[in-house]
């Protein structure tokens, strides 16, 4: 009679039935890692839009952000860490996330159609001065362009987050940085250390104690 225990594989049988499992993590991990140390060499231009972007805020202005997907959660991570604090405690600075108003999101794709759904608020938030912050893994998302268009007309200062480029949105805009990586979650990943990068730089600029 066989007998039958329910205690776990081991470790070994298991990389033996099917190979090192970690080994896809591994080279998720070491793209990450690779175009993290690429986008170094952007990282002036992030320090320059920080000092530029601590002014607007210290003077009156407003941060606009947009983007779609992951790109939104980026961008209302951005307003959040300028409307609350990112690292140390300061006055809240005024920072919008264009894709968070779900009733006016809603209502203009409806009313206006889906590319208008950034710019229309652009054109509603927006003052000459202020900055909007465009963020799109592929710089190819049209309501994205569409407000960078709305913004530069308005006489405010649009900047591009993107993944590879050239690409439309960088073209859009006043000026972009780009990540240079195969994957879209990896382009994410290093959006998101860009934005604690500029919000680290606008504390600085503002005095903010670390």
């Amino acid at each position: 009679m066989t007998t039958h225990t329910n205690a776990p594989r081991s470790d070994t049988a298991h990389v033996e039935a099917g190979g090192d499992a970690s080994t896809g993590h591994d080279r998720r991990l070491e793209a990450l890692a690779e175009a993290a140390l690429r986008f170094r060499e952007q990282v002036p231009t992030i320090e320059a839009w920080g000092y530029r972007l601590a002014e607007v805020l210290r003077s009156g202005g407003r941060l606009l952000a947009c983007g779609n997907g992951g790109s939104a959660a980026e961008a209302q991570h951005l307003t959040a860490e300028l409307v609350g604090r990112f690292e140390a405690g300061r006055p809240p600075l005024s920072a919008i996330a264009l894709h968070a108003d779900t009733s006016s999101v809603t209502a203009i794709a409806n009313d206006y159609g889906p590319v208008t759904v950034f710019e229309r608020q652009v054109q509603a938030h927006g003052r000459p001065g202020d900055v909007l912050i465009c963020l799109s893994t592929s710089g190819r998302s049209p309501n994205v362009i569409a407000a960078a268009h709305r913004a530069r007309r308005l006489g405010m200062s649009a900047w591009a987050i993107t993944g590879p480029g050239p690409n439309p949105l960088a073209r859009a805009c006043d000026g972009a940085v780009t990540v240079r990586a195969g994957a879209t979650s990896t382009v994410q990943e290093v959006h998101l250390a860009a934005i604690h990068v500029l919000c680290g730089v606008v504390d600085e600029a503002l005095g903010v104690a670390p």
